[in-house]
């Protein structure tokens, strides 16, 4: 409950916080004290949405490093760094990727991939996925973070979730003005107290929509990063093996700034936000015949 609740307000805060630096610099007041300006409004709603989006995406590299504590391995000073690097390095060539930087963070078993560019990624691995998983499975694991990385699934959810913000700005304000119209007892066109509450209850409501749109795509991604696994490994038993051994194991928790980025996530009652579909769906996806 608590990482969706976290997941719907990261996404609302996003908007949030574009919307209220335009609205000090007095773009929003400049919109509607004529009128409603639609193209202008939509110019606008494509700066505020996509900014937040874009700017978390060029700094998601550090802010995955920063917050789980992950250290990148320079120089492998054991045999076990040593055999990460080089099977990272095998899976991107076989992806056809640039080298990504391969890190290990504190934590139960868990991995993710980040980064802004396909040849500039992040992949990253806990120690207690490297304790509790044999090679194989590991490397499965692994492919699978390679494969979010080849699909260019950072920057496709970067992309849907401005195109949501969009449209979440965007028709707050048009329903906001249509009600502040139909409330409004004078001819005044400034806008009144039923446009500004009328938007921000708009802008819960809509961007509480476009965080399921956003978890739907994220669940539709991780069947495919599944399916890229076993395409690298040339079959899918390893990577239905790590999933059977992570449904037996403690949940892991993610920092929220890279959470939709892990190899698994646990939907609960919640499931609509989950970013992540339930581990016994993805065994089954995989053992269906492609």
């Amino acid at each position: 409950m608590k990482r969706i609740f976290l997941f719907v307000l990261t996404n609302i805060a996003v908007i949030a916080v574009m919307t209220i630096i335009l609205s000090v610099l007095g773009i929003d007041r400049y919109l509607t004290a004529q009128g409603l300006n639609i193209p202008m409004l939509l110019a606008y709603s494509l700066v505020a949405g996509f900014t937040g989006s874009i700017f978390s995406l060029l700094i998601s590299k550090p802010m995955a490093k920063w917050s789980t504590g992950a250290q990148v391995i320079e120089h492998p000073s054991n045999s076990t760094e040593q055999w990460l690097v080089e099977t990272v390095r095998r899976l991107a060539d076989r992806a056809g990727i640039g080298m990504p930087e391969v890190a290990v963070f504190e934590g139960e078993a868990n991995a993710f991939a980040t980064g802004a560019f396909k040849n500039d990624a992040l992949v990253a691995v806990s120690t207690g996925l490297l304790a509790n998983m044999t090679r194989e499975e590991v490397e499965a694991v692994l492919g699978h973070e390679i494969a979010h990385i080849a699909n260019g699934d950072m920057v496709t959810l970067t992309l849907i979730q401005g195109v949501l913000n969009t449209f979440v700005i965007f028709l707050s304000r048009i329903v906001g003005y249509a009600v502040d119209r139909a409330l409004s007892r004078n001819n005044d066109d400034a806008p009144g107290i039923g446009y500004t509450i009328t938007v921000i209850v708009c802008q819960i409501v809509f961007g509480i929509v476009a965080s399921m749109i956003v978890a739907w795509f994220s669940r539709h991604r991780e069947f495919r990063a599944d399916a890229g696994s076993s395409h690298l490994l040339g079959g899918p038993q390893s990577m239905m093996n790590a999933l059977a051994r992570l449904r037996n194991m403690q949940e892991s928790h993610l920092p929220e700034s890279v959470a939709a980025f892990g190899i698994s996530q646990s939907g609960g009652f919640f499931s609509l936000f989950a970013t992540h579909p339930p581990l016994e769906e993805r065994i089954a996806a995989l053992q269906r015949p492609h």
